[in-house]
């Protein structure tokens, strides 16, 4: 696969676009706190305004993917988001850029990073063999693992030693090279022919809620990936209550113990390579969901000024990271294979959004949990809730699957799948 020269350009490209991305979710927060002296309400807006095209255009991005060229959604999104932060560097080097300047380019990256997150996961598809899209899977979540880990602290350093202008202007650099490597893909892409007189978009976002809804192992996953993230966000509001305040460790050793997730989503991108085909793709989902999301059950019982504590929340963290990634990687190949051309880009984004849509309330529902039962009690409930993924897996027919990934459902535009994958 590695000599395929496309498959290499995709990679080079998705990986200075993600190292952009998180880069950016960096130096813009810290733009505004430290040339705008923006307070926590306004960082806290601003860090809103760039994740609220999540819920607000995945659907739709879904819809334009699968009329698209996947190349031409990731080149045009590359050029938007380097124009939009070169744009703004220019501004704040003029003493022009303030804070609704500011939020509009933080939701342009937004918005264009949306487009190309979907865009990128259905060209795999257009670009691999189905029998190599878990490896496939593997290095472009691997490079993006390590962006989540290096994109944050290089934001910080290019702050750091530059002024925050030029930083936001480096920032742009990434997708200026994401650009100039994704263009060069040669390989022609098959885009579904259009029915003449092309549906309205609404009808075709519908079409992909009605595709996912219709079949059992899609739904499984959508079903399971919200119940993921619903639960996560509950255990991370009150595990980010629970370290300093309970166990009172510092703010540096919080980040510590954070920060042992990114090296687990490296080691769970290469082992999912490898134990799918070895012990089968329904095995390695339900094992590794259920070990992975049941490790939170053991932090209540850990208490503060014990020795072994940080190691054993480092410990843990790295776990998980490593088996959600695990998780993550096969559920994507998973979702590719039975997925028909056409409709890869929907399916993607509506999964995206069902399972993302149920985050912020998460969060609600775990400041709740901290502030009726306390800390220790409301993680150990929260984290009894993520055992619901692995249990709806377990269930349904991805836990069945074998070595091998099973072929597309059959599928006609604006009709139901007739059989689950």
């Amino acid at each position: 696969m590695w000599r395929d020269g496309d498959f290499r350009r995709l990679w080079l490209g998705q990986t200075s676009s993600q190292l952009g991305e998180h880069t950016t979710l960096v130096i813009l927060p810290l733009f505004a706190v430290l040339t705008l002296d923006a307070d926590a309400g306004g960082l806290g807006v601003l860090r809103a305004v760039g994740q609220a095209p999540i819920l607000l255009l995945s659907l739709f991005a879904g819809v334009c993917v699968d009329r698209w060229r996947t190349r031409t959604v990731m080149v045009l999104t590359d050029a938007g988001r380097a124009l939009a932060l070169g744009g703004a560097a220019v501004a704040a080097l003029l003493g022009a850029l303030g804070m609704p300047t500011l939020l509009v380019v933080a939701f342009a990256v937004g918005a264009l990073s949306v487009f190309f997150d979907v865009a990128y996961q259905a060209s795999l598809v257009r670009l691999v063999r189905r029998d190599q899209l878990v490896r496939g899977n593997s290095a472009l979540e691997g490079s993006r693992s390590a962006a989540q880990i290096g994109g944050p602290a290089l934001g910080g350093t290019l702050v750091t030693t530059l002024s925050a202008p030029i930083a936001v202007a480096s920032g742009s650099v990434f997708f200026v090279l994401s650009f100039l490597s994704i263009r060069r893909i040669r390989r022609p892409e098959s885009v579904p022919v259009r029915a003449d007189g092309p549906p309205l978009v609404r009808r075709r976002v519908g079409e992909g809620v009605r595709f996912v809804a219709g079949d059992t192992s899609l739904r499984t996953v959508c079903l399971a990936s919200a119940a993921f993230q619903f639960s996560l966000a509950a255990v991370m509001t009150v595990y980010l209550l629970h370290l300093p305040r309970e166990l009172h460790l510092s703010g540096t050793a919080v980040g510590l113990a954070l920060a042992a997730t990114g090296p687990g989503a490296l080691l769970g991108s290469l082992l999912a390579a490898r134990l799918p085909g070895r012990f089968g793709h329904g095995v390695v989902l339900v094992c590794a969901a259920t070990i992975g999301d049941g490790v939170f059950l053991l932090v209540p019982a850990l208490h503060g000024g014990s020795a072994v504590t940080l190691p054993a929340l480092v410990a843990l963290n790295l776990v998980f990271g490593a088996l959600t990634q695990l998780v993550n990687v096969t559920v994507m190949a998973v979702r590719q294979a039975v997925t028909p051309d056409g409709m890869q880009g929907r399916a993607a984004a509506t999964i995206t959004f069902v399972g993302m849509g149920l985050a912020p309330l998460g969060s609600l529902l775990g400041g709740l949990l901290a502030e009726t039962w306390g800390t220790r009690t409301g993680l150990l409930a929260a984290a009894a809730g993520m055992l619901l993924s692995p249990a709806l897996m377990a269930l349904s027919p991805p836990a069945r699957l074998g070595r091998t990934l099973p072929g597309p459902v059959p599928y006609s535009p604006l009709t139901l799948p007739t059989k689950g994958a």
